[in-house]
């Protein structure tokens, strides 16, 4: 289940997205201005952002999450000229939609988009360990290491979100998939433990626990 942010001022329209983004599958977060997107951005796949916003122009929030976490965005906003356009993509906007515009029009932008990350690959990669989420291989000190699809799946969140608190129930609604095999709690502790006996050692700590909330990726992405 991917999680969408909602980044818009206009609170009908916000209250709108959010109903219909919901009914559509997704999971959302919203929020009325950019310091609370920024705050909420740990959590989200792929942000819905409007240029006008009260506290920084949008496009000079989209490279900041950009730079936070390099999530696909798409512009919702009524500047509808080429030079708007064009400093939507030139700020990292991943598309760009005009208001007024059609949901089913939105809903197969927003599919577009995230296929688009699925297949465009990623690749973690420090000094000690390596992982190609597109070839699904690994290495730990070059040494070639396996590891199951939901290991990689919960590899390619945590790689995704360096520094970020990922709570227990955040993880366990990332993995879900309704094509796949429901997650529970205990099985979400294996595949941790699992990860962490399988790339980490004595000098190399890269899942932290945060007890009684969730855990953090300290790992470094090069």
């Amino acid at each position: 289940m991917y999680t969408i942010l909602i980044i818009e001022d206009d609170n009908a329209l916000r209250i709108g997205l959010e109903f219909d983004l919901t009914a559509e599958g997704y999971s959302v977060v919203s929020a009325e201005n950019g310091r609370v997107a920024l705050e909420r951005l740990d959590i989200a796949d792929i942000a819905l952002l409007d240029v006008n916003l009260p506290d920084i122009e949008g496009y000079k929030l989209c490279r900041e999450i950009k730079n936070k976490k390099n999530i696909p965005v798409i512009f919702l906003t009524c500047r509808d000229l080429e030079t708007d356009e064009l400093n939507g993509f030139s700020s990292g906007a991943d598309d760009y939609v005009t208001k007024p515009f059609s949901l089913p029009v939105l809903h197969k932008r927003i599919t577009a988009v995230l296929k688009r990350i699925e297949t465009s690959g990623y690749v973690y990669s420090d000094d000690f360990l390596n992982i190609d989420f597109t070839k699904f291989t690994a290495s730990v000190r070059g040494k070639n290491i396996a590891f199951t699809p939901t290991e990689y799946r919960l590899l390619k969140i945590f790689t995704g979100s360096r520094g970020a608190v990922l709570t227990r129930q955040m993880l366990l609604e990332k993995l879900w998939d309704n094509k796949e095999n429901f997650v529970d709690e205990h099985t979400l502790t294996v595949n941790i433990n699992r990860i962490r006996g399988k790339i980490e050692d004595n000098t190399h700590k890269y899942i932290k626990t945060v007890y009684g909330i969730g855990y953090v990726w300290n790992g470094e992405r090069q």
